[in-house]
């Protein structure tokens, strides 16, 4: 058997080592780092790019008696691990999820089996499922040297970020950015050009980024969804995402390009 990193998770925080240096790791061994119970369920992960094998199991309780372990929110190990490592977690912890919340069959209710790595299949009906994707547009609007900032009601501090929202069923992604726009703030868009996109295992998105020019409108907030928004000039930002986010991707983006 070879060395495989071992992603452990306890209700959302994730089991960092420490290293000498200060730095932090995943767990890698050919065994459990720690131990595991006759019925943990160990699940297989696409391996890492140089080919080491990842395993992924949750724990009832938090590991507090290892000093070489440190329990820590998937969030802030982005800031923790490489970004190799923080984007497997990131898969890791979405599988954790759908692991959880797919253990009978939708259909007859019978208990589902693994039937890859990946899936899922119902032994009494022959029902199969994947993990799924919650699909999101998130959009800079730009006007000039101004952007349009939003204080989403359920962000849990005072920054301001993006337009942003859920595609719908049946709906494109550009359809899906100019309704989100037009919903939440009554202005319209155009010019709308693709920026990229960032996996967000929050617990199972995908955030596709986009920037778009205004075009008319005064701003009308959706109060149900928003609580400020207002146009920002580019030397005069509130306080805007963590640099983990997409948003805050394409925020630099575009700042960048008054420093050229």
């Amino acid at each position: 058997m070879s060395k495989a990193y071992w992603f452990i998770f306890c209700k959302g925080d994730l089991l960092l080592q420490k290293n000498m240096d200060g730095t932090y790791t995943i767990p890698l061994s050919i065994k459990p780092p720690i131990a595991i119970k006759a019925w943990t369920h160990i699940m297989h992960v696409t391996s890492m790019d140089d080919g080491t094998e990842v395993r992924v199991f949750s724990i009832d309780a938090p590991i507090t008696n290892r000093t070489e372990y440190e329990m820590c929110g998937l969030r802030a190990s982005y800031y923790k691990l490489s970004r190799d490592l923080y984007l497997k977690a990131g898969k890791c912890q979405e599988l954790i999820y759908w692991d959880h919340n797919t253990r009978y069959c939708g259909v007859c209710g019978t208990p589902m089996e693994m039937h890859t790595d990946i899936s899922k299949r119902c032994p009494n009906c022959g029902k199969e499922i994947w993990p799924q994707l919650a699909t999101a547009v998130i959009v800079l609007v730009h006007k000039g040297d101004e952007v349009l900032l939003v204080h989403a009601r359920n962000f849990k501090s005072d920054f301001y970020g993006l337009i942003a929202g859920f595609v719908e069923t049946g709906e494109t992604l550009e359809e899906a950015v100019h309704r989100e726009v037009r919903e939440e703030t009554g202005i319209t868009i155009t010019n709308l050009k693709y920026f990229g996109s960032q996996p967000w295992p929050y617990p199972c998105g995908l955030m596709v980024g986009f920037n778009a020019d205004y075009i008319d409108g005064d701003i009308h907030l959706q109060r149900s969804e928003l609580s400020r928004g207002a146009w920002f000039h580019k030397d005069n930002l509130p306080i805007i995402p963590e640099k983990l986010s997409i948003a805050r991707m394409i925020l630099d983006n575009w700042l960048d390009t008054f420093n050229h």
